[in-house]
């Protein structure tokens, strides 16, 4: 990836700033929503029932704008690539090529091909990289979150913060997914692992492990997405933590926000929010609202109105914590824009932004560290302190790292090395698990010829290594929840 910087000749500067008015796009372009209704449109209900789930959905609605080759490149990618099956809402839907207005046959195609959010929502064959399609250290979890499991589905990662796991469901499947191991439905290449437990049981395990680990104060509330958690059993869940001494800090995860935010906007969702943060506020909790969006095109005025309508029921914030992508958002004028469009349109905070974690078939989306160390140095300057994103790497079993906080980089074999100040919940009797490194690994193809050899020769045998200490990872996490 080249990082460039132009200079905008009106203001001498290499980004220029400009505020941007928030439109929803005209969901009637698209042939199959041509009679759809401002009322539709608004209804929960019907955007849940028109969600595209497979191309022959994909090609009713969009008929002959897009031709044969895009249908054929994305069957492919379904039965041969993708690590997630396809559930996209058509308010998510409605975000990509924005601007495009029905011509002749097939016109939209090469639009369709090169829209940033298509590219991580509807991938296909084509945008693989077919040298190094995985890189020899992805794996299904890569984060390890279930190796840290404390109950089914409540990772224990960090000294101070656990992640609660609700549900293995989302109303809007990215194809880049870190949850890939766990959330949706299997596809031909990957088969899902799913929960044992009932949730009730679950919930009930979640619970009763936070009563007596006074050391956690801040439980990430996710799956999969909250907003497909019926709102009664979310809230009685959020009620449950609040009765927790301990819990200082509940947040809750959703894409829908972005995707769906139809869904926060129900009266009886927002009045229940209303009751949770108000209750949050009394007990001297904090409750706010993360979301996951990746590019500026999707603040549209049904977000912000979402987003307002949360921070109007008493929560405490709404940030986003986006991925850095190749072919979405990885040049510093598309972050940038993202941000202010988040910060001005929709008074969302511009939290976080991920590497793209290493999971297969996801090279053709990853950056590199010095990359993203460079993307840092370009956004810097132009957003409030405040909200100015960080851009970090999520290491495997060490976890958030600022990139620059890498401890060496073999710049050569794309290999950086980490250390931490803390054991994971896997680490209690390990001696050495703050004074060894931890190593993170860019893509093959963004490194100089003498490194894309060296993988070249000695890939197979990282990934036979690999699959053994994940065989031994695993025997490790059902001893330890069988001990439980």
């Amino acid at each position: 990836m080249s990082i460039e910087t132009a200079i905008d000749l009106s203001t001498g500067q290499p980004y220029p700033y400009q505020r941007v008015d928030l439109v929803e796009p005209d969901w009637t372009r698209f042939p199959g929503w041509s009679g759809v209704t401002a009322q539709d449109w608004a209804s929960v209900q019907w955007q849940r029932a028109h969600c595209v789930k497979n191309t022959k959905q994909l090609r009713e609605l969009l008929g002959d704008l897009v031709d044969d080759r895009f249908y054929d490149d994305l069957e492919r990618d379904q039965n041969e690539r993708a690590t997630m099956s396809m559930l996209i809402p058509p308010q998510m839907m409605n975000t990509m090529v924005p601007h495009f207005s029905p011509g002749g046959a097939g016109s939209m195609t090469e639009e369709f091909y090169a829209d940033p959010i298509r590219h991580y929502m509807i991938p296909v064959f084509s945008d693989r990289r077919t040298d190094w399609a995985s890189h020899p250290h992805s794996t299904r979890d890569s984060l390890h979150e279930h190796d840290m499991w404390a109950t089914e589905g409540l990772t224990h990662r960090y000294p101070t913060k656990v992640l609660a796991e609700l549900l293995p469901t989302c109303p809007q499947y990215c194809g880049h997914c870190t949850r890939m191991d766990l959330v949706g439905n299997s596809t031909p290449v990957i088969d899902k692992l799913k929960f044992t437990g009932k949730p009730a049981d679950r919930v009930g395990d979640m619970l009763d492990y936070l009563r007596r680990t006074p050391q956690v104060r801040d439980v990430v509330v996710s799956g999969g997405d909250v907003a497909n958690m019926p709102w009664p059993r979310l809230e009685a869940f959020l009620t449950d933590l609040l009765e927790i001494e301990n819990i200082r800090d509940i947040r809750l995860a959703t894409k829908a926000l972005i995707g769906l935010p139809q869904h926060w906007l129900q009266p009886e969702v927002v009045e229940g929010v209303t009751r949770v943060a108000t209750l949050a506020r009394a007990r001297g909790v904090s409750i706010a609202m993360h979301t996951h969006t990746n590019h500026a095109n999707s603040i549209t005025p049904l977000v912000a109105e979402a987003t307002r309508a949360m921070l109007d029921a008493g929560l405490r914030d709404v940030r986003n914590q986006g991925v850095l992508l190749n072919g979405v958002n990885a040049d510093p004028n598309a972050l940038l824009d993202l941000c202010f469009r988040l910060l001005d349109g929709a008074q969302i905070m511009p939290y976080y932004f991920y590497m793209c974690d290493m999971i297969p078939y996801s090279e053709h989306w990853r950056v590199s560290v010095a990359d993203a160390q460079r993307l840092q140095h370009h956004i810097m300057g132009y957003l409030p302190g405040f909200a100015t994103p960080r851009i970090v790497c999520d290491v495997p079993f060490v976890g958030k790292r600022w990139v620059h906080q890498l401890a060496e980089y073999d710049t050569e074999r794309g290999i950086s090395y980490w250390t931490k100040n803390y054991r994971t919940s896997i680490e209690a009797t390990s001696e050495d698990a703050m004074s060894r490194t931890y190593e993170y690994y860019d893509p093959i193809h963004t490194l100089p010829a003498e490194g894309q050899q060296w993988w070249a020769e000695h890939g197979g045998l990282e990934q036979s290594a690999l699959k053994a200490a994940e065989v031994a990872l695993a025997s490790r996490r059902l001893a330890a929840l069988q001990a439980h």
